[in-house]
């Protein structure tokens, strides 16, 4: 098994380096590095942008949830798809004519600098800021996810597989920039794609077909097949269904997500992308659950606990198929973890060399030598990514979930409300920012009653409120500003 994996995963990682070459050799500026001159086609967008959304948790945190919980963890995979779906309806194509019309905007601080007309800076510091800390969060769920399959596959050290996930990744990021990014996205979630529903609908045949496979599930815990009960038989507490259904509020502000709208090639193809992406999202979540539940069954001996639920996936593919075939499927799961992590690594790149470099330190910078700041930033952020992974108690879901809400919260309602309202000013966007970002930060910390709901619910209602209140306590936005956003198609 061994032996055969590791020939696997030898081959695709070959793969992702020599894309990330062939990217290296066309990236000739900035542009190219962070947003791939605007050129991607409806697939490479669409399986990119979901690839780079799901990471690691897809294939590990949210069947491990199953495992536990049963259908209940469906709820999140609903809110998930519902969220993509409003994102890819309203925000995607209003994204890509605005970030093209304020100056060419490369990245979301750019954007809203430029929107806002912000001759102060403020919007780029905090809001670069916020990038850089829940990325950082975010990249250490997927190096976490990696060293598991590292552990798990090859029996390596936890310290010895993070570090050897966190050198694949760091290689083509660091050489081919946004295109080798969404490119390898794309074949990474073809690959996804393919193994999720693989693992389910072998080990349902195995077992005998869809009914036999639910008696058998039954025996277990009845409870498992009911999304509105617990395992204990009790109904589903209204907080845990709102938290769960509000994992769809996060989509707003996802930056690696967002990205992917600026780049689109053209407006028109945004209506191709959102069909693709919704057909893959909505097959790949449900088929999460189901993989997690079948785990309960298919694997038999003593449950699964703690951190190692998060292997029901790895522990199927190593049951249900030969050798070549299981490396196939597990490196699937890298594909989750590299799709994730790289687009992370470089937004936050982008979001240091243009918006905290070039502003503040060198202003004249040519666009090489940005790209080399992107580049050296990747390194930095993976290391430091690498020190918070190294607990091996980590939960990717956990973590995922920490920095999913701060982004929701942070750039949500100021992204979405920046789009579709006139009125909003550059003060409501920073107070909306710095009361989303603090509030996702803070509410975790404390537990109880109200503040058991997931965080994003709280940070994102109170970042719009205040984006709305402070920008109706001042003056309007500049003449110039409103006419853009007429212009706005």
């Amino acid at each position: 098994m061994n032996f055969s994996v590791t020939i696997v995963f030898i081959l695709y990682l070959a793969f992702m380096m020599a894309v990330g070459i062939y990217f290296y050799r066309r990236t000739d500026n900035l542009s190219d590095y962070i947003l791939g001159g605007r050129g991607l086609n409806s697939w490479v967008a669409a399986l990119s942008a979901q690839a780079s959304d799901m990471s690691g948790w897809l294939l590990m945190g949210l069947p491990g949830a199953a495992y536990l919980a049963g259908f209940e963890a469906g709820w999140i995979a609903v809110g998930l798809g519902v969220g993509t779906y409003l994102n890819w309806r309203f925000t995607a194509r209003r994204l890509r004519l605005y970030t093209e019309k304020c100056n060419d905007s490369l990245t979301l601080s750019d954007y809203l600098s430029n929107r806002f007309r912000d001759k102060s800076n403020l919007l780029r510091v905090v809001s670069a800021a916020f990038i850089l800390i829940f990325f950082l969060i975010y990249t250490a769920s997927g190096l976490v996810a990696g060293g598991r399959l590292f552990s798990t596959v090859f029996g390596l050290p936890y310290l010895g597989a993070v570090a050897l996930g966190t050198l694949a990744i760091i290689t083509y990021t660091f050489l081919g920039g946004f295109m080798a990014v969404s490119w390898t996205d794309f074949f990474q979630g073809t690959l996804m794609f393919i193994a999720i529903l693989a693992v389910p609908l072998t080990a349902m045949a195995a077992m005998g077909g869809l009914g036999a496979t639910a008696d058998r599930i039954t025996a277990i815990n009845p409870e498992l097949l009911n999304p509105f009960t617990g395992v204990d038989g009790l109904p589903v507490a209204a907080v845990v269904v709102i938290s769960s259904l509000a994992w769809g509020l996060g989509y707003f502000g996802q930056p690696h997500i967002l990205a992917r709208f600026m780049a689109i090639k053209s407006a028109e193809q945004i209506r191709q992308s959102r069909l693709i992406a919704m057909i893959w999202v909505v097959i790949s979540l449900f088929s999460a659950v189901v993989v997690g539940m079948l785990g309960r069954v298919y694997l038999g001996g003593a449950p699964l606990e703690g951190a190692a639920v998060e292997e029901v996936f790895m522990r199927m593919v190593q049951a249900l198929f030969n050798p070549w075939i299981a490396g196939i499927m597990l490196s699937a799961i890298l594909a989750a973890i590299m799709s994730t992590a790289d687009s992370q690594l470089l937004v936050t790149a982008s979001a240091i060399s243009e918006d905290f470099y070039k502003p503040f330190i060198r202003p004249k910078a040519s666009d090489k030598e940005l790209v080399w700041v992107g580049r050296l930033t990747v390194v930095a952020v993976a290391a430091i990514a690498f020190v918070i992974a190294m607990n091996p108690d980590n939960k990717v879901l956990d973590l995922v979930a920490y920095a999913w809400a701060g982004f929701g919260s942070a750039f949500g309602p100021v992204i979405l409300i920046s789009l579709f309202w006139k009125r909003m000013t550059r003060n409501g966007a920073l107070a909306g920012m710095l009361v989303g970002g603090v509030t996702a930060l803070v509410w975790q910390q404390i537990s109880g009653g109200l503040f058991d709901i997931y965080e994003i619910v709280p940070g994102v209602l109170l970042a719009a409120i205040a984006v709305v209140v402070v920008s109706l306590a001042g003056k309007e936005p500049a003449a110039e500003i409103q006419e853009e956003f007429d212009r706005i198609g």
